[in-house]
């Protein structure tokens, strides 16, 4: 039966996916969207054209992702873990609670593109500037989804440890963090996708490489072809990284997966 509903499932995706690419082929032909958007034929042929050609000096399409790739992986990767190591301590002490929790509260509603100009003046245009933006675009629901787990863990089940002889650290490993895990998973997965854009916003700035960077060539060059064929590249690759985090997920936790 499951195997059925995701046949079903993803015909029907294919299916809606069909209709879009429809919808905009008759609007491009027969109306003046065709004015404003090329047709998804021409945005497949420099998409095709862009894997295989350079774009800007010296980088093709991958290697542009690459680029971006890499600075989402080391920021993200940052970002992780302070964000877990800072969720778990907030959660379970009540003093670093005091302490960092109205810290944290009063930079938590800052989006991360209004970091840039601050990461700007700090770091200058480099590499820097752009890890520490995704970095911040990350680190925020990772500690928030992290906190949340560590303060569900059941304290009787922590209690019953004790009273069978386990100490502190044994009860952290063994009960506090896998009762966290999954909500540790739900908060890289959402801090995945924020620094995923972070890094887009970033290279949109500052960059002479990098996905972000594609499409604001094709902006200043008034290209739409290339824009689109960015923006495709961009979705593919969050959704590829999404579903990663999410195998990821149902390996590391079998026990216990939340859900698609």
């Amino acid at each position: 039966m499951k195997v059925a509903a995701s046949i079903k499932n993803f015909l029907l995706s294919l299916a809606g996916f069909a209709a879009i690419l429809l919808i905009w082929q008759l609007g491009v032909s027969f109306t003046s969207v065709g004015n404003l958007l090329p047709s998804p034929w021409a945005v497949a042929v420099r998409f095709v054209t862009m894997c295989t050609n350079t774009v800007g000096r010296k980088y093709t399409l991958p290697m542009h992702l690459l680029v971006s790739l890499r600075r989402v992986l080391i920021g993200f990767g940052l970002s992780a873990a302070s964000g877990i190591v800072i969720g778990i301590a907030m959660g379970r002490s009540d003093l670093i609670r005091a302490i960092v929790r109205p810290l944290f509260e009063l930079v938590r509603p800052i989006p991360g593109v209004a970091w840039i100009p601050m990461a700007i003046v700090w770091f200058g245009i480099g590499e820097t500037a752009k890890i520490f933006i995704i970095f911040i675009g990350g680190f925020v629901n990772i500690v928030v989804n992290t906190f949340s787990g560590s303060r569900q863990v059941d304290e009787n089940i922590l209690n019953a440890a004790y009273m069978l002889g386990a100490n502190k650290v044994q009860a952290f490993f063994k009960i506090v963090i896998p009762s966290c895990v999954p909500y540790i998973f739900s908060g890289l997965q959402v801090g995945l996708s924020t620094s995923w854009m972070a890094v887009l916003a970033a290279e949109m700035v500052s960059a002479t490489e990098g996905v972000g960077w594609i499409i604001t060539a094709g902006q200043q060059n008034a290209d739409m072809p290339q824009i689109l064929a960015g923006i495709i590249a961009i979705a593919v690759t969050g959704l590829a990284l999404a579903s990663l985090m999410r195998l990821l997920e149902r390996v590391l936790c079998r026990w216990r997966v939340r859900g698609s």
